[in-house]
């Protein structure tokens, strides 16, 4: 018979053996983070990193939030190289298209607005996304350096929320190519009239009449593909965008019957949409194109590294890989330690500087925090580029993933991925303090669905 002092003792051995256990863990993932560092102190230090990217058909740049000033200032040093030199054509983000085009018949030459004026049309909360000084610099720098006779250079938006805005434009453009098949548009759309541009008035509907405007928006799409064919002569771009607007308003409208009945999961209708709009691009561009995205880590990480793959999701990172090959996409993510960021306590609330704590025990970064005194800088990058690096940095930790909502004293509870890292980037960019992002002063338009919803938390 086990004596209970006897058990006590051999819980408390086992306890011991399990600390020792994750603590020669973690001393090897640290130590497979020292070996593999690349000291980030400039510019010229992503040298290593651009080499071993600049040849692939896609590069995405993430981010473990929506509010960190240095993630969007080194995916911006990384994506002036890669356009400036090694033949990259565009850039598509985590956002909606029409307000995107607007940056891009910026960029193109195409409009007389400052650029203030053309990031105003991110009305969406969270305008401050794209509406920041980052983007606009970015912007104008696109602008006074790249002719649109020689090189078009373009920024797209992948998103799928732009539901009213998306018709609005598809009628808009279509009365310049083709005035019966504007009428046409005008009146299947007519179909959302009495919900008064208010997604989620359309969204609500759903549960009363199931089959809602779905029928209507795909008369749409049919209509403006068969004029395509009948007319193979048109490569206009309002037919482009015309055709990419009325595709929007097809899935958008999936989108929200998913999110409300439950047909299938609304992330696989978001993300299956982004991928098929990256692969409109890369055709848009012709067999030689190059395109990089800009996605927070939960989209361009690849979902099979994650808890993603057993909850039945996808992403665009994963979705890229299996459409172009893995050696032909590169998977670069972003993360920090601590700092400030910019996010709200609620849907639709004011945009706060909120602390970002610093990072839960045994996660990825407090790893990353930890290999910093051998290292000898707070800034750096890994690259995991070989067998040694999918086996050393295998191992699943907590990953910190900061949305548009964010609650800094519960974060430990609810803002870790579970990440095998090597498996889910090709790459990784660590800035140890952080700080929060510009925005630039939009208004916005609290009745549409905000970008990042439903999973506020996480994306």
């Amino acid at each position: 018979m086990i004596r209970f002092e006897n058990l006590a003792v051999m819980s408390e051995i086992i306890e011991v053996k399990n600390n020792q256990e994750k603590d020669m863990n973690s001393k090897r993932y640290t130590q497979e983070i020292i070996k593999r560092a690349n000291p980030l102190r400039g510019i010229d230090d992503l040298d290593r990193l651009i080499n071993s990217i600049k040849d692939k058909k896609i590069v995405m740049l993430g981010e473990s939030s929506h509010g960190t000033k240095e993630f969007y200032e080194w995916r911006t040093a990384i994506t002036k190289e890669l356009i400036a030199n090694h033949g990259f054509n565009f850039i598509a983000v985590e956002g909606d298209w029409p307000p995107c085009q607007e940056i891009t018949k910026f960029i193109q030459n195409k409009t007389q607005s400052r650029v203030e004026e053309t990031l105003s049309h991110f009305s969406r909360w969270p305008t401050w996304m794209w509406s920041n000084k980052q983007v606009a610099q970015l912007s104008e720098w696109l602008k006074n350096n790249f002719s649109p006779a020689e090189k078009p250079v373009g920024f797209y938006g992948l998103d799928v929320y732009s539901l009213y805005e998306s018709m609005d434009k598809t009628v808009e453009l279509l009365s310049k190519i083709d005035k019966t098949l504007s009428m046409q548009a005008i009146s299947y759309y007519s179909c959302f009239e009495s919900y008064r541009h208010d997604e989620k008035a359309y969204a609500r509907s759903l549960f009363d009449l199931p089959e809602g405007c779905k029928k209507h928006v795909l008369k749409v799409l049919n209509e403006i593909l068969n004029y395509r064919l009948s007319h193979p002569e048109n490569k206009d771009e309002l037919l482009f965008n015309a055709i990419q607007n009325a595709k929007i308003v097809c899935n958008a409208e999936n989108y929200y019957r998913a999110m409300v009945l439950g047909e299938e999961d609304s992330w696989n209708v978001r993300d299956n949409h982004m991928m098929d709009t990256l692969s409109m691009l890369t055709e848009h561009y012709g067999a030689d194109s190059k395109g990089i995205v800009w996605e927070h880590n939960t989209h361009i990480g690849d979902y099979r590294a994650t808890d993603m793959a057993i909850l039945g999701q996808v992403n665009i990172g994963g979705l890229a890989r299996d459409e172009y090959g893995a050696e032909n996409v590169a998977l670069v993510g972003f993360t920090t330690y601590t700092g400030t960021v910019i996010a709200s306590s609620a849907w639709d609330g004011p945009i706060k500087v909120m602390p970002v704590p610093k990072a839960r025990e045994n996660s990825v970064e407090a790893e990353l925090h930890n290999a910093i005194p051998e290292i000898g800088c707070p800034d750096y990058y890994l690259m995991f580029n070989d067998k040694d690096a999918d086996q050393a940095l295998a191992e699943t930790r907590g990953h910190r993933a900061i949305g548009v909502v964010y609650h800094p004293p519960s974060e430990h509870r609810g803002n870790y991925v579970p990440t095998s890292l090597s498996r889910r980037y090709d790459a990784l960019v660590f800035i140890d303090e952080t700080h929060a992002l510009e925005p630039l002063l939009t208004l916005v338009d609290k009745d549409k669905i905000p970008e990042t919803y439903p999973y506020g938390t996480h994306i």
